[in-house]
């Protein structure tokens, strides 16, 4: 998801709050769309590109086939994710939007979003969330143990598959646009990757 930072290329604090050191509480009061992670608000670009978005309908799109079958719910962005055990809990500091979430825990999902860790998550990469989507996210999920983590580089139509082990990531590969990925957690989820770069 297209993002930039609350306070990058000349943005400033709200009065509201001076403070990096948001919750969700104060989340749920922003217009427009946001991400806080570790208390740091990101305000959601106006609107990604269609290569962007593209890519995610085609993921989405054989995510979905697969993981219907394992009785897991697919989502796409905007989605709310919050990294907390139960809503009532006012000091959670980390809500995002990832492109796909895949969710097998179903008691997780309320209206309000997911509570709690999906079991994959994808973010797509652009020039302005590339560093955040390998640096800040990367830590958050791997934080909150999200099982598997997809980052697709559209420039370079490849897709980088992480899996949760022993408190860390660990690469599994990176599969390019010729190559079938198979996935960390599910091996026999594999996505033909020249069917989702061949129209780009």
């Amino acid at each position: 998801m297209e993002t930039k930072s609350k306070w990058s290329e000349g943005a400033v604090k709200t009065p509201e709050f001076p403070n990096h050191n948001y919750t969700y509480e104060d989340y749920l009061k922003w217009d427009g769309q946001w991400e806080l992670i570790d208390g740091v608000p990101y305000s959601m670009a106006p609107s990604p590109s269609f290569t962007h978005q593209y890519i995610i309908g085609e993921l989405y799109a054989a995510l979905r086939d697969y993981f219907q079958q394992q009785g897991c719910i697919v989502v796409m962005a905007p989605f709310d994710v919050i990294f907390a055990s139960n809503l009532d809990d006012k000091s959670v500091k980390n809500v995002v939007q990832p492109d796909i979430s895949v969710i097998c825990d179903r008691e997780k999902i309320t209206e309000k979003g997911c509570v709690g860790a999906p079991d994959l998550i994808v973010e797509v990469l652009s020039p302005s969330t590339a560093l955040k989507d390998r640096n800040e996210k990367y830590k958050l999920y791997q934080r909150f143990e999200v099982k598997e983590y997809w980052m697709v580089d559209p420039l370079h139509r490849t897709i980088e598959v992480y899996g949760w082990h022993n408190g860390v990531y660990e690469k599994r590969e990176v599969f390019g646009e010729q190559d079938v990925l198979v996935s960390f957690l599910h091996p026999d989820l594999k996505i033909c990757l020249k069917d989702v770069f061949q129209r780009l």
